[in-house]
């Protein structure tokens, strides 16, 4: 990852599914976009997934909304062996193989303690299998730590933003609580 003149530079490699500014996965089309700035070993991350996830997921399906989560390295310091670069690298292996949600969500239903040795690669990969993941290449590129640098990348673009922590929310480019409430009313009041 490169700086210049102040601007951070896109990594050479970004996944497949990554926004034109290579900074998010996008899941769906819909008109109103929702940023959600993630890290897959923050416990608040992990509570809003599992809480707010479901309804985010309907608002896909149901053509209203643009997700695009942000996985960021933001708690790399929290373990010793920087799980969440490696987290957010192995998420945008999955999302190259069409898995990105799905494997998101394993992650957080997987997360290991702040403050310890983060999954392994293995582990990452076994994950992946669990939700049919099972291609040569996702191992490949989980164990070649492919999309680290994308990671920093992601999270030094949120810093930009003024993210400061996670998990955070934009609907169309405001901030709003983390919770299904709050980014429904958001999506409703851009919608009419």
């Amino acid at each position: 990852m490169s700086m210049r003149a102040g601007q951070v530079m896109a990594p050479v490699h970004i996944p497949t599914g990554a926004t034109e500014t290579a900074d998010g996965i996008a899941v769906g089309r819909g008109p109103v976009v929702v940023d959600a700035y993630i890290d897959f070993q923050c416990p608040f991350c992990k509570q809003f997934e599992l809480t707010a996830g479901p309804t985010l997921d309907q608002l896909v399906e149901n053509g209203l909304i643009t997700l695009v989560y942000h996985p960021m390295a933001f708690l790399d310091a929290a373990s010793t062996n920087r799980y969440s670069s490696r987290a957010a690298s192995a998420s945008g292996c999955a999302s190259d193989h069409g898995a990105f949600a799905e494997y998101a969500y394993a992650l957080f239903v997987n997360q290991p303690p702040e403050g310890g040795p983060g999954l392994t690669d293995d582990e990452l990969i076994g994950l992946g299998a669990t939700i049919g993941l099972t291609d040569p290449g996702f191992a490949a590129c989980v164990h070649g730590h492919t999309y680290v640098e994308w990671a920093g990348y992601v999270t030094a673009r949120a810093a930009e933003r003024g993210v400061n922590a996670t998990p955070t929310v934009f609907v169309q480019g405001v901030s709003v609580p983390a919770n299904a409430k709050m980014i429904v009313a958001a999506v409703a009041a851009v919608t009419g």
